[in-house]
């Protein structure tokens, strides 16, 4: 028998809605890395803001650490071992290519960030075109000590860890298709805001990026078969990987469209994580 490998996302998934872990999933973390089980969080969040949240419930680095050993992060454009923060892969968008994807957001008229690559992701200059846009606001008011507006004329230097638009209310989904198809030399992942729930997050990276992709750079470098890979979310970002995973499972609290396309376990704020390896047969 091969290696086994679980996967959850952190925001809405593992983590409950008051940003903490339920006892029961984290025990069951540690029972499935007590099994030999290869387990990991893929997650939109950089390093800084993951860790962040981690030092916020305490369980950062040291002793008291997240039971995972890998953690994919900004949506698969870096992976990292855990703990201990070496990165073993990483992508970013040329410098060369930026400038084609700000130009269409700029005729778009759609407010946007420019995040420089990893390990400085947290680092961004912005643009707003005036519109009524609180999610935008929101999200600078967050980093505003890493936040730099973007000033007409800027030449882009640097390559970037990605582009992330934001459209305020949401976006249909004809609409994400459009813009998808014509940033088609990109990967084009669309995330429910985790600030507000509702807006659109556009997030443009190097086309090899999402967390499939991450998954699967990850699992051929551990000799793990694809068909032993279990995985559990709750938003579009997810859907590549629960996709490609030989099991995918989302919580209650994903969308309708999500649902209906994969089983459905608990919410995240009733150990949907620990329903899922239970049902998977792993654990009892």
């Amino acid at each position: 028998m091969g290696k086994n490998f679980f996967i959850t996302d952190f925001d809405g998934t593992l983590l409950k809605n008051d940003k903490t872990i339920s006892r029961e999933d984290i025990k069951t973390l540690e029972m499935l890395r007590q099994r030999k089980i290869v387990t990991a969080i893929a997650t939109g969040r950089s390093v800084y803001s993951f860790e962040k949240a981690l030092k916020v419930i305490g369980m950062a680095r040291g002793d008291n650490f997240l039971p995972v050993d890998y953690v994919i992060f900004s949506t698969g454009a870096g992976i990292m071992e855990f703990p201990g923060g070496k990165v073993i892969c990483q992508k970013a968008v040329p410098s060369s290519d930026i400038g084609k994807i700000t130009n269409y957001l700029d005729h778009r008229k759609f407010d946007y960030m420019v995040h420089k690559s990893i390990p400085d992701t947290r680092h961004f200059l912005y643009k707003s075109h005036g519109n009524h846009n609180p999610d935008f606001q929101a999200r600078l008011a967050l980093y505003k000590e890493y936040a730099l507006p973007l000033k007409d004329g800027h030449i882009h230097c640097d390559p970037a860890t990605e582009v992330l638009a934001i459209i305020p209310g949401g976006a249909d989904m004809d609409s994400i298709e459009t813009i998808k198809k014509d940033l088609s030399g990109f990967s084009v992942i669309h995330a429910t805001s985790p600030l507000d729930h509702l807006s659109s997050w556009i997030e443009v990276f190097h086309k090899d990026v999402s967390k499939a992709k991450a998954a699967s750079w990850l699992v051929k470098r551990l000799g793990v078969n694809r068909q032993n890979v279990i995985s559990v979310g709750n938003d579009y970002n997810d859907q590549d990987l629960l996709a490609w995973s030989g099991k995918g499972f989302v919580v209650e609290n994903a969308p309708d469209r999500l649902r209906k396309a994969f089983k459905t376990v608990s919410s995240n704020n009733r150990c949907g994580v620990s329903q899922a390896v239970k049902e998977s047969g792993w654990i009892d």
